[in-house]
């Protein structure tokens, strides 16, 4: 009777808050959801705030309360990439017994991970399944025992955009609390299309794909000015992938340089530059006049460098570097290199070289003694582009003379690496995502190895080589009075190549692993000769000697 009566009472549901420590009402409860019951006659029936008043004071003193915390602000993360979204309860509790359950919009009974019985179960959406797990939210976390319910994702998707509810139960309460993720995708390196107009102007398009969500775009002049678009378009792939394209035109007293900037709410961006005036002048010539003045300019070119090789080579009987590196040419050897390299005599300028740590990237890791850099296990590369960022620099810096390193490119038994740069850097140049940006007129010079598209040098106009075999061991000879950088294939003891340069202010040696590799660099610590006490054609070796 006194349990019918606990049934008919409909007047108070069950809360978040549950009950606890009504031991003496536990057959009625387990009846009816555990409901406190308070028994009454019908015949003087009592109002509702009757009924309860002598127990109110005694109900807030038995209820225990379970609170749920996420962040107020969205998880923001890349499309391809893993991510944590952060779930605890507050104050800390044991969560190993409780129910733990991660689902999406009204999809309960279908979660994205469910955790019960000490385990997590196989209930689960398909598309989440083998990409979702419980994780700490940070290294400080205890985990499931101090109460850390928060959710890994891996291998992100534009469909695991919004809302992710966080639920946690146990025996007598339960809280919930929603988790916004939010993806982007950063696009490609803008692509700029010079077309010059019957007016004089030129018409600049700006074409790029694999963004998301839409970004803006931006045309400035190289003294900061933003010039108006002429049109811009957004076209959504089935990917969901937005491909963005902008044009504008422009005069030579318009700009001299001409950036399309493509960027996201987030601050990421890429960026291309065009030289305006370089376009004008040349059109404005003509193409046969232009034409004629490139082959005649050539020519005396040729001439004075083929009268300035031979009158070298007569006086040093050493090989002259190619002209001006800014101007997108070299002098590449390779394998027509006549004779031997004398690796010896290049050694005798041998110093030692170490990465600095102080400006070593951050998903970089190098060796204790500075010797060894590659791309860190949790480096997660995305897209085709080279990993331009991944930069680490030499603690040594050079304002004069003759300094030479070699680098190991292959660990035995992995093949040589398919992925680096190695070269030197003006003190205080930064190394940014655009590839475009990472010229002689910005203080860089190096050869970049990049996999199946070949080897390069970082001319204003990037110059392709074919290097045959691929380097093991490379030596780098930088000539700072002469302006000169070398590059050598020490294992088949060849000349590959060299630049000429002007260099200003202090250089460090530069090297990128790249990214997926199996072989790190490695700074090698060259055996240099020392100086004989006589003249000798045999020079003797010391152990290990090198400069101070």
């Amino acid at each position: 009777m006194a349990c019918q009566a606990f049934q008919n009472n409909r007047e108070v549901p069950r809360t978040r808050a549950g009950w606890r420590g009504l031991s003496h009402l536990e057959p009625c409860m387990k009846q009816e959801t555990r409901r406190p019951v308070l028994f009454v006659s019908a015949a003087n029936p009592l109002s509702e705030w009757e009924i309860f008043k002598p127990y109110t004071k005694f109900w807030i003193d038995i209820t225990v309360s379970l609170t749920v915390v996420v962040p107020g602000d969205p998880i923001v993360a890349h499309v391809g990439s893993t991510v944590i979204l952060p779930c605890w309860i507050s104050p800390a509790e044991n969560a190993e017994a409780l129910e733990i359950r991660w689902y999406r919009h009204d999809q309960f009974n279908n979660p994205v991970l469910l955790y019960n019985h000490g385990k997590i179960q196989d209930v689960q959406e398909e598309s989440y399944r083998n990409r979702s797990s419980l994780t700490l939210r940070s290294d400080q976390s205890g985990g499931l025992k101090d109460g850390d319910v928060s959710l890994r994702l891996e291998k992100l998707t534009l469909q695991d955009e919004g809302s992710f509810h966080c639920y946690v139960s146990g025996e007598s309460a339960y809280d919930k609390e929603e988790v916004v993720l939010k993806i982007t995708a950063l696009g490609s390196t803008p692509v700029l299309v010079p077309k010059p107009l019957d007016d004089g102007r030129v018409n600049i398009s700006c074409k790029s794909s694999g963004w998301y969500p839409e970004p803006s775009i931006t045309w400035t002049s190289v003294d900061g000015r933003v010039l108006h678009p002429g049109g811009s378009s957004h076209n959504r792939g089935t990917d969901k992938m937005l491909s963005v394209h902008s044009w504008t035109a422009v005069s030579r007293s318009d700009a001299h340089l001409v950036s399309c900037s493509i960027s996201l709410r987030t601050g990421e961006l890429q960026e291309s530059r065009i030289d305006v005036q370089a376009i004008v002048s040349s059109d404005s010539s003509g193409p046969w006049k232009a034409l004629f003045f490139t082959f005649l300019i050539c020519a005396l070119l040729g001439l004075v460098g083929l009268i300035l090789y031979k009158y070298r080579v007569k006086l040093t009987g050493k090989k002259p570097a190619g002209p001006n590196c800014e101007e997108g040419t070299m002098d590449k050897l390779g394998n027509k290199v006549v004779e031997d390299v004398n690796i010896e005599e290049l050694r005798q300028h041998a110093v030692e070289i170490t990465i600095d740590r102080e400006r070593l990237h951050q998903d970089l890791k190098v060796s204790k003694d500075c010797k060894i850099v590659r791309d860190s296990a949790d480096y997660n590369h995305t897209g085709e582009e080279f990993p331009i960022q991944l930069c680490a620099f030499g603690a040594q810096r050079f304002t004069s003379g003759r300094h030479y390193w070699e680098v190991e490119l292959v660990r035995s038994p992995n093949p040589p690496k398919n992925y680096w740069i190695i070269g030197v850097v003006k003190e205080g140049s930064v190394a940014l995502r655009d590839r475009s940006a990472l010229t002689p007129s910005s203080g860089f010079w190096f050869l970049c190895s990049d996999g199946p598209r070949g080897f390069h040098i970082n001319t204003t106009q990037p110059v392709k080589l074919s290097l045959t075999p691929r380097p093991e061991r490379l030596g780098v000879l930088l000539d700072y009075d002469d302006g000169q950088l070398s590059f050598y294939n020490v294992t088949a003891r060849k000349h590959l190549l060299t630049i000429s340069c002007r260099f200003s202010g202090s250089v460090v040696p530069l090297f990128n692993p790249g990214a997926g590799d199996q072989s790190p660099i490695t700074i090698l610590d060259c055996p240099k000769p020392e100086e004989p006490a006589v003249e000798s054609s045999q020079p003797l070796l010391s152990n290990n000697s090198s400069d101070t």
